[in-house]
C-alpha cells in the first residue's frame, strides 16, 4: 500500500495546485465533476446530508468517483483547515495507474473504505 508520502509524490508531479481557505466548499453533493483530489497540505471535512462523516489530511484523495463512473459528487467537501490540493482528470489518474500501479489499488480501498463509513451511518 502507498504510504502518503508517497501519494503527495505522485499528485506533486500535477501542475498548478488548487489553494482553499478554511470553510471553503471544494465541491458539494450532486454536482458533476471532472476531477479527484490529492491533498497535499491541511485537512478536509467529508459531508453527507451536512453531517461530517470523516476529516481527512496530508496523503489522502478523495472525489474519485466521478471517475471510475459516478455521475455526481456523492458527498460534499470542505477545507477544514487552509489547503493546497492537486488534482487529476481522468487522463492523469490513467498516466498515474499506469506509472504507479498500486496507487489505484490505494483510490480503490479509500473509495470503498468511504463508502463503507457512509453506509453503516445510514
Amino acid at each position: 500500500m502507498l504510504s502518503p508520502v508517497v501519494t503527495v509524490s505522485i499528485f506533486q508531479k500535477q501542475p498548478n495546485p488548487k489553494v482553499f481557505s478554511a470553510g471553503q466548499i471544494i465541491f458539494e453533493e450532486g454536482q458533476p465533476g471532472d476531477f479527484m483530489y490529492g491533498i497535499l497540505e491541511g485537512e478536509v471535512d467529508i459531508l453527507v446530508n451536512d453531517k461530517v462523516v470523516e476529516t481527512i489530511e496530508t496523503g489522502e484523495v478523495f472525489g474519485v468517483g466521478v471517475l471510475v463512473g459516478v455521475k455526481n459528487r456523492t458527498y460534499t467537501a470542505i477545507a477544514k483547515t487552509d489547503c493546497k490540493l492537486a488534482f487529476l482528470d481522468e487522463q492523469g489518474f490513467l498516466f498515474a495507474v499506469q506509472e504507479t500501479p498500486v496507487f489505484s489499488i490505494k483510490v480503490m480501498k479509500s473509495y470503498s473504505e468511504r463508502l463503507s463509513r457512509v453506509e453503516h451511518m445510514l
